[in-house]
């Protein structure tokens, strides 16, 4: 069936981003070592409540600095969390072949506000560019792969699920996609993207 609605992760799909620049980042901004930032951010689930949007950065940052002992300005700390993502340029030919194809696509991203803004600050063209829907765990309190996001997400599509195309890096979230009724992927490269949905009736002229 050729899908009526295409959703692409946003990490390392769209973007591309590496959390060990970003946790030694953190590290030499407040003095400690990098072990110490992951054990901080992950222990307790510190960065799944922010990304779930039940904690904003001003609380993140006050938990951050009383796990860690550390005194840090709070927007520098927020930048350095954040700056470590780039544009996945072999993207771009995909993304402008959806736009020819007029088939709606959207983001389902499991993502922070400061990612997220950062990211927007960025001025990349295809952020948030045509994406027609961009559903963001922080905005929904859902995460990839509950159940719960991706219906949300089909709500937002307008289309049946089996209407909608996904691809993501992660498999559980493909392997949850498909238990929700959609059409999945496990994204490798563009190309096979681009291969993926010619398969589909998709036809990206690359």
């Amino acid at each position: 069936m050729r899908p009526q609605f295409i959703y692409l992760d946003l990490g390392n799909v769209i973007v591309l981003f590496d959390h060990a620049k970003a946790w030694q980042q953190m590290a030499d901004l407040a003095g400690i070592d990098s072990v110490a930032v992951h054990a901080a951010v992950t222990a307790g689930g510190l960065q799944e409540s922010l990304e779930r949007g039940h904690i904003d950065w001003p609380e993140f940052h006050s938990q951050f600095s009383s796990r860690t002992h550390t005194t840090t300005d709070s927007e520098a700390l927020a930048h350095a969390a954040s700056d470590m993502f780039s544009l996945n340029i072999g993207m771009l030919p995909v993304i402008a072949g959806l736009e020819r194809t007029g088939c709606p696509t959207g983001i389902l991203s499991n993502t922070c506000a400061i990612h997220w803004e950062h990211l927007l600050a960025k001025h990349y063209s295809v952020l948030p560019g045509n994406f027609v829907q961009t559903v963001l765990s922080h905005t929904v309190a859902q995460l990839k792969p509950e159940r719960g996001i991706y219906e949300l997400a089909t709500e937002r599509a307008t289309v049946r699920p089996e209407q909608i195309f996904f691809c993501d890096d992660i498999p559980a979230n493909v392997h949850a996609a498909r238990a929700a009724g959609w059409d999945a992927e496990v994204f490798v490269s563009a190309v096979g993207l681009a291969d993926a949905l010619d398969r589909r009736g998709i036809n990206l002229g690359l």
